[in-house]
């Protein structure tokens, strides 16, 4: 069975023929922020007829330092997530690192993103599969493109067929990732969407510092690559001021950039139609 974006609820523009993006801040850091970001993303998916999913973590699980910022309480940031797809009319997304929190965040975000450090636990995969949301799952930078397909037997296992894979990089050394592009139609080979993360493809984790660095002068390139050689969607994370950001700054694409970014993406992803 092929799994198409257009099966995502609430989606919109499936019939332009354009990629899928999921964008967002990386964390909800206030409960005005996330709106404002919303809001602006939104207007630039009408005008290219983008389909469009905001995608915000309501809990950052996996920081580097235990003292970083990782959220405004989990059910403060799960009723934003909630109050933003009501009130725009379109699909949320948000990071789910147990299977308890499988069951919580369902009841709030129409898509549930495995992170790509626990895209093998098992017991993560079933209970999100088991909520009968959508589930994008992230491929783990330590596993090859083919292995993803034991991810996505164990969500189908559960009776959902509502799967998307991302990419987001590869390891290479300690400090540094890599996008192996053949992933795209290798995972694509498992009839489900394929996602390209733009932002975190370009992380350089690992600092002495304890802060996750980046290249984000990349994310274009990243993303241009993405959509000529055939993904689905892109996922970029962005932020108003991302020097400011709370999380993942240093890989984010500043908000003013994404209508210029996506204006070139539509000319390339036509161009290969």
């Amino acid at each position: 069975m092929l799994i198409s974006i257009n099966q995502i609820p609430k989606i919109k523009h499936c019939k332009s023929g354009n990629f899928l993006l999921i964008a967002g801040p990386c964390v909800i850091e206030n409960d005005k922020m996330p709106y404002e970001i919303a809001e602006r993303i939104l207007r630039i998916s009408e005008k290219f007829e983008i389909p469009f999913v905001f995608k915000a973590s309501y809990r950052k699980a996996n920081r580097s330092k235990g003292d970083a910022f990782t959220g405004i309480g989990d059910i403060t940031g799960l009723e934003i997530l909630k109050d933003i797809g009501k009130k725009y009319d379109i699909p949320v997304i948000t990071d789910i690192h147990t299977a308890e929190e499988a069951e919580i965040a369902a009841q709030y975000v129409d898509i549930l993103q495995i992170p790509a450090f626990l895209c093998r636990q098992t017991d993560l995969l079933l209970a999100a599969a088991n909520t009968g949301k959508f589930v994008n799952i992230k491929k783990g930078q330590f596993l090859s493109a083919e292995s993803m397909k034991f991810a996505v037997d164990k969500v189908k296992s559960a009776g959902n067929n509502n799967i998307m894979l991302t990419e987001r990089g590869s390891m290479f050394g300690y400090q540094d990732l890599i996008v192996d592009f053949r992933s795209i139609a290798e995972m694509q080979k498992n009839k489900v969407p394929v996602i390209v993360d733009v932002t975190h493809s370009l992380q350089q984790p690992n600092q002495a510092s304890g802060v996750t660095g980046g290249q984000p002068g990349m994310i274009a390139t990243i993303a241009k690559a993405a959509i000529a050689t055939g993904a689905d969607g892109i996922f970029v994370e962005t932020h108003p001021n991302p020097a400011m950001a709370k999380s993942d700054g240093a890989n984010m694409l500043p908000l003013h950039e994404l209508e210029s970014l996506m204006m070139v993406l539509v000319k390339i992803r036509k161009a290969v139609n």
